[in-house]
């Protein structure tokens, strides 16, 4: 879908932007080896600065795992079942799972990884302050055994091999534990080793030819963080680039579309409804909210197409959920007969005040009378937790870090939930929700998964609007670029520039 004129970004800017980036990868391509078919260093231009010093404990882990660098015991497939990685299996007896690591495996200080490393590692993840939010709330201890790792919870936790698998649970040599921070430069294990790290501006890997899943097909990866949208795109148009992630919509077709893939994000943007008081507390209240709602207009006007109209709360980022979906039975609409409602949402998403205001026309289409409130994130999230809203749009990721989605519906709809934008309280929803975050992982677990999305949806605790996606631009010589849902791959062992 062609972008209105209006959008259309002038050549003089798209120039301009790429000025930004001229000389960033200056040389880098220039390198060759004849050792496999990629011969040219990899040039990434990515969305957001290291927040942390590159330290796996903060969301930084997530930039280490995408440049293939640092590894984790386990790693999730598609479906969010864990798979080996560093570890090659593993087994629960109660609060305890035991895990056989890999052999043979180096870390990039030429060290082995042992029980006894990966209890290092573990143990300082699970006693920083604050703690990785994989384990938020989680009393993890791990122990070598032998040639094994024992991990303990202090609950009984079927999640545990979902939870090592987090980017935030990478195992890095002693080394990198030994200052103040953590120094992930020279310490993983992945098929790049990260060697030099400028700032906020950019960082270099080199391939690390003793990688024990076998050796990379590019000699490197040189990154440079460019925050600005416009810059990105230009870099891939002007040739900059190889890899650039999170491309804007608002650039996105004016690009060659040969060079843009979409993939969709376990993220649903959602109107909350506060079921607690105002006028959402009424049932058919909600219902005539929910059917006032066309979230169709809001993908095509908004997100100019580049995102997928909501079925449920769980997206396409997730395939196994519309599967398992049967029809929900829900309120009949009542009369708004002129309710006056507040709607809040934040700034720091571009697209979230162009929603509100969309669903503020629909509603008022309706008959309801709406008023908007539209802050930065920081100064709105107490409020909308606090429901001082009659309603609020949220672009929510619905499997966080697990891969697993139960711990977002009960964080949002359970009535005992830390982030019940909703105030949601309902017997057989808290149920249906308890049920889901119980259940062993597996079928039974993601059927119980949309057993408790029905239970919220039939409430119309939740109007689920839209699913976004993430727009990821690959250069022509780019092949096998990961195009990952949950943002965790990026360049792989397979990844090359031809």
């Amino acid at each position: 879908m062609r972008l209105p004129a209006r959008r259309l970004l002038p050549a003089t800017a798209l120039t301009a932007a790429s000025a930004l980036l001229t000389g960033c990868f200056t040389g880098t391509q220039q390198a060759t080896d004849d050792s496999g078919p990629g011969g040219k260093r990899i040039r990434v231009a990515m969305l957001q600065p290291p927040r942390s010093g590159l330290s796996p404990l903060s969301d930084d882990a997530f930039k280490l795992s995408r440049w293939s660098t640092a590894e984790t015991l386990v790693k999730l497939d598609a479906e969010g079942d864990a798979r080996p990685a560093l570890a090659t299996e593993w087994k629960q007896s109660g609060r305890t799972w035991t895990f056989t690591l890999r052999d043979g495996v180096t870390f990039h200080d030429g060290t082995k990884l042992t029980p006894e490393a990966v209890v290092h590692a573990l143990t300082k993840a699970a006693t920083a302050s604050p703690k990785p939010r994989i384990l938020d709330g989680v009393d993890l201890t791990a122990k070598a055994d032998g040639d094994q790792v024992t991990v303990t919870t202090a609950t009984e936790d079927p999640l545990v091999p979902q939870r090592l698998s987090s980017p935030q649970l990478a195992i890095l040599a002693a080394k990198a534990y030994q200052g103040k921070t953590v120094d992930p430069v020279g310490a993983g294990t992945g098929p790049f080793e990260l060697t030099k790290v400028d700032g906020t501006s950019s960082a270099t890997l080199d391939r690390y030819d003793g990688y024990w899943g076998g050796k990379a097909e590019s000699p490197g990866i040189d990154v440079k963080f460019v925050p600005d949208g416009t810059a990105r795109a230009a870099a891939l148009r002007s040739g900059e680039a190889d890899i650039v992630e999170a491309i804007p919509v608002s650039q996105a077709a004016v690009l060659d579309q040969d060079l843009v893939t979409e993939v969709p994000m376990p993220r649903t943007n959602t109107l909350y409804l506060n079921t607690e008081k105002g006028a959402f507390e009424d049932p058919a209240i909600r219902a005539a909210a929910r059917e006032a709602v066309d979230a169709g207009s809001i993908v095509k006007g908004v997100y100019e197409g580049r995102a997928d109209v909501a079925r449920g709360l769980l997206g396409p980022a997730l395939p196994w959920a519309a599967d398992l979906r049967t029809p929900v039975k829900r309120a009949k609409p009542g009369d708004p007969a002129g309710k006056t409602v507040t709607i809040g949402t934040y700034t720091d998403r571009s697209e979230m005040p162009e929603v509100a205001a969309a669903l503020q026309q629909q509603l008022q289409k309706a008959g309801f009378k709406v008023k908007l409130d539209v802050r930065e994130y920081a100064n709105i999230e107490s409020d909308a937790l606090a429901g001082r809203f009659d309603a609020f749009v949220l672009s929510r990721a619905t499997v966080l870090d697990s891969g697993d989605p139960a711990a977002y519906l009960y964080s949002d709809f359970a009535s005992k939930g830390t982030f019940n934008l909703s105030h949601f309280a309902d017997p057989e929803a808290d149920k249906a929700l308890k049920k889901a975050t119980d259940t062993r992982v597996g079928d039974a677990r993601r059927k119980a998964a949309v057993e408790a999305e029905a239970a919220v949806l039939a409430a119309d605790a939740a109007v689920p609007l839209l699913h976004e996606r993430v727009i990821q631009g690959d250069a022509t010589g780019v092949v096998n670029a990961a195009h990952d849902p949950r943002e965790r791959e990026l360049v792989t062992a397979d990844t090359y520039v031809k």
